[in-house]
C-alpha cells in the first residue's frame, strides 16, 4: 500500500477487540497516526485534550452510554472541521439518525473490505485542512 497518510491522526472508537487493531495496522502502513478508544466516553475524553485529530473513525453501536453519532456530535462542538466516518452494521439510515449527515461525515456499512476502509479514509482525509 501507498503512504499517503503523511502524519495525519485518526482516532478510531471501535468495541469489538480485532476491528481496532486490523483499522490501525493498515492505516499505519499507509502513513496515518491512529489512536484508539474502545467505547465513546474514552473516546470523546480523547477528542476533547488538545492537539491535532484530522479524522474520527467510529463505530456507531458504542458501549458506554454514547454511541458514535452523540461522540462525533460532541467532538465537532471544538473540532467543528472534523472529518467523520461512521462505520456499522445496520442499515446507514437507522444508524446516523434518518441518513441526516452533516457535510464531513460518511457512512461505512460492515461488513466492509479493510482496503475499502483505507481507500474511504484517504478520499476524506484529502480534504483535511491543517491550520
Amino acid at each position: 500500500m501507498v503512504q499517503n497518510g503523511n502524519g495525519k491522526r485518526i482516532m478510531v472508537i471501535e468495541d469489538e477487540a480485532t476491528i481496532p487493531a486490523l483499522i490501525a495496522e493498515v492505516l499505519e502502513e499507509a502513513g496515518y497516526m491512529v489512536l484508539t478508544a474502545e467505547d465513546g466516553p474514552s473516546g470523546l475524553s480523547i477528542l476533547q485534550q488538545p492537539g491535532i485529530i484530522d479524522m474520527l473513525v467510529t463505530d456507531v453501536g458504542l458501549p458506554g452510554g454514547l454511541n458514535g453519532r452523540q461522540v462525533a456530535d460532541a467532538a465537532r462542538v471544538t473540532r467543528p472541521d472534523l472529518q467523520v466516518l461512521f462505520i456499522t452494521g445496520y442499515a446507514e439510515n437507522a444508524a446516523v439518525g434518518n441518513g441526516l449527515l452533516e457535510p464531513g461525515m460518511q457512512v461505512l456499512t460492515k461488513p466492509f473490505d479493510i482496503f475499502a476502509l483505507a481507500n474511504k479514509v484517504k478520499e476524506m482525509s484529502g480534504a483535511v485542512n491543517r491550520s
